[in-house]
């Protein structure tokens, strides 16, 4: 089986890559703008026809879209997310129409909801911000492609190499820094924003677990998959949980200011994952605390020694 895999030098995609090759006889081809990468590609400024040539080449079975933006202003959001997808889609019906596609979506594309409500696939999307709608601009084309296609609807992704860019990944670098500067100090610090929302957090394992089952499973699947925990937790235990895990025995302070705007005005995030379990048969196995372990345990050498402080 011949796979190629979009954006996978990024958090989800170097994953995603690792887990298809797993997979007995499968050749796992890299797509992307790097000169090392197996087919020169940039979603953001190819034309179909550049794409399809540099899709020809490969000839692939499958193709898994890991590439993505997740912060930027709203025309590089949208050139990413949803320009991407809809050129990759031209591609592959002209160079690839048999092959199958696993786009990864967000869970942010569904926007505010209720609480206590673990949202279905049919749900409304009311996305809250450029990101969330950019990236159901990517689902859209994705789903009305004509292409055997999937789009796996990504909670909040957690786990080890998770970047600065989301939370896991900041208070991780925080911590980090603040052991390295003040130690076991009990008057030391973390300052972040308001932590009182609620979201559905995945291990970024069990979501390459879930796209190498999307991209082996038989016959057509459902249009969309919702791939989270299935359940919502305060973003204060995960903090709180990371914290314990890094040994952080200061104070978190919680300043109104200091979240992100997008976040405010989702307070709970959760996801139905039933059709996920009943099309791929998958469901995570990775409990938050792990997760975070995990976290905490790629994170922590890489920061320690570069002040050089030991690893606690």
């Amino acid at each position: 089986m011949r796979i190629l895999v979009l954006g996978a030098t990024g958090y989800l995609g170097t994953h995603v890559a690792e887990r298809l090759r797993t997979l007995p006889g499968a050749a796992v081809f890299v797509g992307g703008r790097s000169l090392a990468a197996d087919a020169r590609v940039d979603l953001a400024a190819d034309r179909p026809q550049d794409l399809a040539a540099a899709l020809a080449a490969l000839a692939p079975d499958a193709v898994v879209n890991c590439a993505g933006a997740t912060g930027g202003d709203a025309v590089t959001l949208a050139e990413v997310n949803a320009r991407g997808p809809a050129v990759l889609c031209a591609a592959l019906r002209d160079a690839a129409p048999g092959a199958r596609l696993v786009h990864l979506g967000s869970a942010a594309e569904y926007g505010p909801t209720d609480p206590a409500v673990r949202v279905t696939e049919s749900a409304a999307t009311r996305p809250a911000g450029p990101y969330g709608a950019t990236k159901l601009a990517g689902t859209v084309a994705v789903t009305a492609s004509g292409l055997d296609a999937v789009v796996l609807r990504v909670g909040n992704p957690v786990g080890p190499g998770a970047p600065p860019t989301g939370l896991p990944g900041r208070v991780a670098a925080l911590l980090a820094a603040s052991l390295a500067d003040a130690g076991d100090d009990t008057e030391a610090v973390l300052r972040l924003g308001d932590l009182s929302a609620h979201r559905d957090f995945v291990d970024v394992r069990d979501v390459a677990r879930a796209a190498r089952r999307a991209v082996t499973a038989e016959g057509p699947l459902p249009p969309v998959l919702n791939i989270g925990g299935g359940d919502a937790r305060p973003v204060r235990e995960l903090v709180r949980t990371l914290a314990d895990a890094a040994g952080f025995r200061g104070r978190i302070a919680e300043e109104e200011a200091g979240g992100s705007a997008r976040s405010a005005q989702v307070s709970w995030q959760c996801s139905d994952i039933t059709a996920a379990r009943d099309a791929l048969g998958w469901s995570p196995s990775h409990s938050l605390g792990a997760s975070l372990a995990a976290l905490w345990a790629a994170a922590r050498p890489r920061a320690h020694t570069d002040e050089g402080v030991p690893a606690r």
